[in-house]
């Protein structure tokens, strides 16, 4: 393995990634590019899967290989992680997306989730699948294709379809079609997958009307599934690991223990907890996901998703015109000493845990005539440190400890006011690694296991380097108080959607 490396791809929510590690877990070269965000109506989030893919394949991916001067055959394997519960149903025939890609943001399925809940089948979908029934998981969003898409389910029940998450769709273009798999942390995001047998669910796959050739083969997070067609980096090379996210993120921070906790800052912020070989049922409307497989041995997690977090500053930034550049947010927000009683809510998508609020929508409070464009954007900092405090609380709620630390990572963590008011407001460390591109490297981890880069979890284990250790400066009392406004808040929230609804 002298003089190899390990792509990671990492497809988020609004750029394409493309990370090449060396042995040590270091970056040798990066590159990156932002991809179109697509509303047609309100509360609708689309992404065009054909793009995705050539900027990923054609753009950032060569390019990384470049930076580095080197060529494929000194690439040891391929690793994915992607953004989990975006839908994407293509041709099996052509390999042509039948529509766009259905984002995790999007809440257009939420009437038809609204309806299973009705029906009171909430406690058996979640009994089986770890989670709520919510219109972010992909299950009602292949429905809503199937069902609108003229001609899609006929050519789904003839077997001429294939869904996937993003890492499928990837997969399959990187073999030209020969490869049409997932992962389990993936799989376990659909909503159709039974954590407990770790099978694609038959009961759950009649529910929602979808039809099982449409469905990828699953695997294990960290192995050899197939290799990319000579034709795009030059020589075939392994895919080798695939992985959520979130759950990336969680391996990449090393959180390979039970208890351990971390917190990603991405367009959403998202919360997990390993829980080791036992799924943990929430009782704290957390989510219960698995969070990967190597070998035969599958490990679990609880998980709060917060839909809104930096996406918040691209608000500030595209919306309201109050920066130019997201980087900007923090000058900004640092002309005051706080948000002088401004609460702003980022339920732009609904809110996510502990809450599962579909209906939801963004609202400031506390404005006068003297709130700044300052204190807006300090509030909108806070709403992100706010909302993972509630997630923390459930998770601590739900495990029966108190955590002692949270380790974080994503774009966002970078930002040392953001991070000292995390640490403030939840009275916790907040570890920051050297390395905040957690979520690639474990997916660069788990894809180099399979090919024997690194032999061990224990030899990945001693690559962990802290960076800065955020310690709380406020006191219980005052960290108690913003978090009462903060609630006050949130319900005030809750209260207008319902009365909206009504």
């Amino acid at each position: 393995m002298k003089n190899k490396y390990i792509l990671a791809l990492d497809q988020g929510t609004t750029n394409s990634r493309a990370i090449l590690f060396n042995q040590a877990g270091d970056i040798v070269s990066m590159a990156q590019k932002e991809f179109k965000q697509i509303y047609p109506q309100p509360g609708w989030v689309e992404h065009d899967a054909l793009e995705i893919w050539i900027g990923q394949s054609n753009g950032v991916a060569h390019e990384a290989i470049n930076f580095a001067n080197i060529d494929s055959t000194q690439i040891a394997g391929i690793g994915i992680t992607n953004q989990r519960a975006t839908t994407v149903i293509w041709n099996r025939e052509t390999g042509l997306p039948i529509y766009n890609a259905i984002v995790w943001q999007d809440r257009r399925t939420a009437p038809y989730c609204d309806e299973l809940k009705a029906r009171g089948l909430e406690a058996s979908i979640r009994a089986k699948t770890g989670l709520t029934v919510d219109a972010y998981f992909s299950g009602s969003k292949i429905s809503w294709i199937l069902d609108n898409v003229e001609g899609a389910r006929e050519l789904a029940n003839a077997g001429k379809l294939a869904f996937g998450t993003i890492d499928s769709w990837l997969i399959w273009n990187y073999t030209h079609g020969e490869v049409h798999v997932t992962d389990v942390s993936n799989a376990s995001r659909t909503m159709l997958f039974n954590i407990q047998t770790l099978s694609w669910d038959q009961e759950l796959m009649e529910l929602m009307d979808i039809p099982a050739s449409i469905l990828p083969q699953v695997r294990s997070s960290s192995e050899i599934y197939g290799y990319t067609h000579e034709s795009i980096l030059g020589s075939p090379v392994p895919l080798c690991g695939i992985v959520g996210d979130q759950q990336a993120a969680l391996f990449g921070q090393q959180c390979t223990r039970p208890g351990m906790v971390k917190n990603t800052y991405g367009a959403g912020c998202f919360m997990m907890m390993n829980t080791g070989v036992t799924p943990v049922i929430s009782k704290n409307n957390l989510l219960t996901t698995i969070a990967w497989q190597i070998g035969n041995r599958v490990e679990y997690a609880l998980e709060g998703s917060i839909f809104i977090g930096g996406a918040v500053v691209q608000w500030l930034r595209d919306g309201l015109g109050m920066i130019s550049k997201s980087s900007e947010v923090n000058e900004l927000a640092g002309q005051v000493k706080d948000s002088n009683g401004v609460y702003l809510v980022p339920a732009f998508a609904g809110l996510g845990a502990p809450h599962w609020n579909q209906d939801a929508r963004g609202s400031l409070f506390g404005a006068t005539l003297g709130t700044k464009s300052a204190h807006i954007a300090r509030a909108a900092l806070d709403s992100i440190a706010y909302q993972s405090a509630d997630v923390l609380k459930a998770m601590e709620a739900d495990a029966g400890v108190s955590i002692s630390e949270l380790r974080v990572d994503g774009g966002a963590s970078v930002n040392p006011l953001l991070m000292q008011f995390q640490a403030d407001i939840l009275g916790t460390d907040v570890i920051r690694p050297k390395i905040t591109e957690t979520t690639a490297l474990g997916a660069a981890y788990l894809a180099g296991l399979a090919v024997g880069y690194w032999k061990s979890i224990e030899d990945v284990q001693s690559q962990w380097q802290l960076d800065k250790r955020f310690s709380s400066q406020m006191s219980e009392e005052g960290s108690d108080k913003l978090l009462k406004g903060w609630h006050r808040a949130v319900k005030a929230t809750q209260n207008w959607a319902s009365h909206e609804a009504d």
